[in-house]
């Protein structure tokens, strides 16, 4: 066993399968860019090493990841279509990484899949999830959208229309029926069925997954996958660059009041439709 820690990720290979963990619980693994770099550098590691079979990506307890840090954002002061441009291809960078890796990932949920989040997770090949995890992607709610467009391809049109026009959050079960993920098991039963699965995985030689895995994502990209990701990249850039009311205010409070102050403000603006 072999292990790595960065700031905010965990690594330990047991075996020939790597656990990479997120870990920033005070910020509900909110991904900085801080913590994308680790991950990016930590995920090159594991594909990188030939005893490596199979990659599991998770988070803590109470939350796999909330998104992007929209603090950090506006800290940063980000705001033309350009500015948007350059820090979304980071974004996407990282996601596009997990698809695109050569040996399969296995995604572990538990809590809040939100946003940014809720694409890399999924990216997965195969996501396990706990009753207690919730997917979504609320940008809408806050004059954003999403950054790596892969929902259409994973639940089909019309209930991502819903989700992303809506800004809903499903749970797991929900998610389950959609085809978002793949099973749902016991909070404390879902590190033993995702290391049952990745030694299953891991039986068939490394070789034979690649070209597997190769397969896999080179049938979603013939169906347009990647190119939707990339037009989509431009289309959002644009997006988070738009003067509303709604998005000047909510930045505001960002800014002034803390992110719990403009998420509370976005909540109460929606909460007479719920």
């Amino acid at each position: 066993m072999t292990t790595r820690q960065y700031e905010f990720v965990e690594t330990e290979v047991r075996d020939n399968i790597a656990w990479l963990t997120i870990s920033r619980p005070r910020k509900l693994n909110a991904l900085s860019v801080q913590l994308m770099g680790e991950l990016k550098d930590a995920l090159a590691r594991a594909e990188a090493d030939d005893a490596v079979s199979v990659v599991v990506l998770r988070g803590g307890e109470t939350s796999f990841s909330v998104g992007y840090d929209i603090a950090e954002e506006v800290e940063l002061g980000v705001s033309t279509a350009e500015q948007w441009h350059a820090g979304l291809a980071n974004n996407i960078g990282l996601t596009m990484q997990v698809w695109g890796l050569s040996k399969p990932v296995i995604g572990a949920v538990s809590g809040w899949c939100l946003a940014g989040g809720c694409e890399l997770a999924m990216a997965c090949d195969i996501l396990i999830a706990t009753p207690d995890a919730q997917f979504g992607e609320p940008e809408i709610r806050f004059g954003s959208g999403p950054v790596t467009l892969l929902m259409p391809f994973l639940i089909g049109q019309k209930m991502t229309n819903e989700l992303l026009f809506t800004g809903d959050i499903v749970d797991a079960e929900r998610a389950r029926e959609l085809g978002l993920i793949n099973r749902v098991v016991p909070a404390g039963e879902l590190e033993e069925t995702v290391s049952r699965l990745a030694a299953t995985i891991a039986l068939t030689p490394l070789s034979i997954l690649r070209y597997t895995k190769r397969a896999l994502t080179r049938a979603y990209e013939e169906m347009g996958l990647r190119g939707a990701v990339e037009a989509n990249h431009d289309i959002a850039a644009v997006l988070n660059s738009a003067d509303t009311p709604e998005r000047a205010e909510f930045t505001e409070l960002v800014a002034t009041r803390g992110l719990g102050a403009a998420l509370a403000w976005r909540d109460a603006r929606y909460a007479p439709s719920e």
